[in-house]
């Protein structure tokens, strides 16, 4: 069993993942699908622009909630980054690895997130406004509030990549022992049609889904909280 992805081919010192081309075929789909939903938008929508509207709906409503007047501004970067982060963690229920498995992809973008939540955080409050939040309640806390912010990246990362590799890993276990003890009986390995199904529905649905939400709504509740800091007394 594999615990990184595969290499699919190299070029020179550059290799080319398996993270990689399901990431760039991930992203022409969502492009393709925006692309016809939105191409003969009817007043009664019906097909993909149902469905498109019940997604943007959705996310629109959520962004709202967590960040008020300015959700129309964040709304079309956190709708991308829930659609491609929930879709490309269920990847395995296509027998494919999900990109989420691999930090190459979490961690860029919790580096996005780590410095939408900073870019915000000045634009609102000004550097020097910035720098004295940080500063609350006393001086010694800035390294302090440095690390900690330094930090959230890193966790921010881990958290949805440890899940989603973990249950790569169990899957693959549970399908490899399934599939051992069905030969031991007859020659069909006839345990991997039903019996992994439960598992299936949480590592390679709930938890994608789940893992994606609390992603987006970290980045949402950090970027806003950046832009309105807590008054001290």
């Amino acid at each position: 069993m594999e615990l990184g992805p595969r290499v699919i081919f190299s070029i020179g010192n550059v290799y080319i993942t398996e993270t990689v081309c399901f990431t760039f075929i991930l992203s022409i789909l969502m492009l393709i699908f925006a692309f016809v939903a939105t191409r003969n938008m009817q007043k009664i929508p019906h097909g993909a622009q149902n469905v498109a509207e019940l997604i943007v709906g959705f996310i629109y409503n959520m962004v709202k909630d967590v960040m008020g007047d300015v959700s129309e501004r964040f709304t079309p970067y956190m709708g991308t980054l829930i659609s491609f982060l929930a879709i490309g963690s269920m990847l395995g229920l296509l027998d494919l690895r999900p990109v989420t498995a691999d930090l190459n992809c979490t961690a860029p973008l919790a580096l996005v997130t780590f410095i939408m939540i900073h870019y915000n955080a000045v634009r609102a409050q000004t550097a020097v406004g910035y720098i004295k939040e940080l500063s609350s309640p006393y001086a010694f806390m800035l390294p302090l509030n440095l690390i900690s912010d330094c930090m959230f990246p890193v966790t921010l990362a881990c958290r949805i990549f440890g899940n989603i590799l973990a249950g790569v890993i169990i899957m693959t276990l549970v399908y490899g022992g399934l599939k051992t003890l069905s030969l031991h009986l007859i020659p069909v390995p006839f345990l991997q049609i039903a019996f992994p199904l439960p598992l299936n529905f949480w590592f390679d649905m709930f938890e994608p889904v789940l893992q994606a939400y609390i992603f987006t709504m970290l980045t949402m509740v950090f970027i806003d909280n950046g832009r309105h800091p807590v008054e001290s007394d």
